[in-house]
């Protein structure tokens, strides 16, 4: 089966996930555009849910975003915890309410066990490798960042960070203020 995301207008962003040796950390760019304008170089792009439990970053507009990160919390509060169940049900509101379908964002999200990408299209795929990204700088990220992850002893955090400077060096919507939050036996870490 293959699964087509609409990434068309989703740009302007890197995030990035990285898992190694128990570690779960999630990075994103602080780059803030509007058309080829940069509007803000600092923005965090990540949020902790759930009692920090789940780390979330979003790529695309940013309140179409908000409004989704508002929805997942309240999911995640339904099922306790469960950023499965959550996940699936969220891309199942988004994919059926008409208001919700037009969001342009993507997730990424992450708790101690689970890597999700979910999109708008109702897709949430947890993919089998220990990183994960979305925007527009996400392909260079990923890329870097499993290089890393397979022949370097960097650890979670420095791969993540590392990749993250990669991406900026080649994206034009990606820059080098790296936001990177680590869940680590239930606590997050910035």
């Amino acid at each position: 089966m293959t699964t087509k995301l609409n990434t068309g207008p989703i740009r302007a962003t890197t995030i990035l996930s990285v898992r190694k040796d128990g570690r779960a950390v999630m990075a994103a760019d602080g780059q803030v555009t509007l058309g080829e304008t940069i509007m803000k170089h600092k923005a965090n792009k990540i949020r902790t849910m759930y009692d920090d439990q789940v780390v979330v970053g979003f790529a695309g507009a940013a309140a179409d975003a908000f409004n989704l990160f508002e929805r997942l919390e309240g999911k995640l509060e339904q099922y306790k915890g469960n950023l499965v169940r959550a996940a699936v049900e969220l891309a199942k509101d988004w994919r059926t309410d008409r208001i919700l379908r037009k969001l342009e964002a993507l997730l990424l999200a992450m708790d101690q066990e689970h890597t999700l990408i979910i999109s708008g299209t109702g897709d949430v795929i947890e993919p089998d490798e220990a990183a994960a990204a979305i925007g527009s700088g996400g392909p260079y990220a990923l890329s870097a960042a499993r290089a890393m992850i397979a022949h370097s002893a960097l650890d979670a955090v420095a791969i993540a960070r590392e990749a993250m400077m990669i991406a900026a060096s080649i994206c034009l919507y990606t820059n080098e203020e790296i936001h990177i939050q680590e869940i680590q036996q239930g606590e997050t870490h910035d």
